[in-house]
């Protein structure tokens, strides 16, 4: 463990969303919250006048400045490190994130249109770091009271998950909530009558199925945090949508992504597309061995 969390910022009201968040869950952690802003020079240093110079460099600090007051505000005596950084933002995100326990990013739009909105170096950050990344959407108000809701979790069953569970039991111990485990399964082709319709006994016996691996996967888990009420949901149906049921209340949508694979270049699967576009709450993207 780092015991840090890291927010990236870039001035606009999702990142500061972000760092509120980001607050929160160091507060919640006991660990350190870093405030990153990375930014590329678009001309060569200044070497005028010193007021010249100081004009230059003040929007990023100011970006900072703004955060850093907000976070204090909600939360004084947290520890706090701000790491202004000249650099290509992709580039210090995913170094910073190599440094910390969570990495925290502001995402933007919901709906149909939010793929071209979610942010570019968003996504790409998502593929190229080895540790949780969570992204917020923006709020008019502070983040969601803890204790309020649920922690959701996409359980696939068809890979070992042993982080993403883990990630998922320990967010919903920390927070005192309970942990929603959600399985979305296809139901199997026999299942569908020729002139249309399911077969109730097979739908039946798919989705006793599933809940019987879902309850086997969940077990040892369930053991290790026993404090955690767990509410274990098969629904049958694609899993991103499937997921997406019942999240309003949640606090946290938790979905798993597989890294370190020989997959190039570095992709997010259609879960976690899902997720990241529609999810009403923040969404913590983890990732796990294929």
């Amino acid at each position: 463990m780092k015991d840090r969390v890291t927010v990236g910022l870039d001035g606009t009201p999702q990142s500061l969303s972000a760092a509120l968040w980001a607050a929160q869950e160091a507060e919640l952690r006991e660990a350190r919250l870093r405030l990153l802003h990375a930014w590329i020079l678009l001309a060569p240093e200044r070497t005028g006048a010193p007021s010249e110079e100081a004009e230059a460099g003040q929007w990023p600090h100011r970006i900072i400045d703004e955060a850093r007051t907000a976070v204090l505000s909600a939360h004084p005596g947290l520890p706090l490190d701000v790491s202004p950084v000249r650099a290509e933002p992709l580039a210090a995100l995913v170094q910073a994130a190599d440094d910390s326990d969570l990495l925290v990013l502001g995402s933007r739009g919901l709906g149909a249109t939010a793929r071209f909105t979610v942010g570019e170096t968003g996504l790409e950050v998502m593929t190229r770091t080895a540790v949780p990344t969570v992204l917020v959407r923006a709020r008019q108000d502070t983040p969601a009271r803890i204790g309020s809701g649920n922690v959701t979790v996409g359980v696939s069953l068809h890979a070992t998950c042993d982080g993403l569970l883990a990630f998922a039991f320990e967010t919903a111990a920390r927070r005192s909530v309970a942990l929603r485990a959600v399985h979305g399964r296809h139901l199997p082709a026999y299942a569908y009558h020729r002139g249309g319709g399911v077969d109730r006994i097979a739908a039946q016996e798919t989705a006793r199925s599933a809940r019987d691996e879902l309850a086997a996967v969940l077990g040892p888990w369930r053991a290790k945090f026993p404090d955690v009420h767990v509410d274990e949901q098969v629904i049958l149906e694609s899993p991103a949508p499937a997921l997406l049921h019942g999240t309003s209340n949640a606090e946290l949508l938790i979905v798993g992504r597989r890294h370190g694979g020989r997959l190039l270049p570095p992709r997010i699967g259609h879960v976690v597309q899902a997720a990241v576009h529609h999810a009403p709450c923040p969404v913590a993207i983890v990732p796990y061995a294929p």
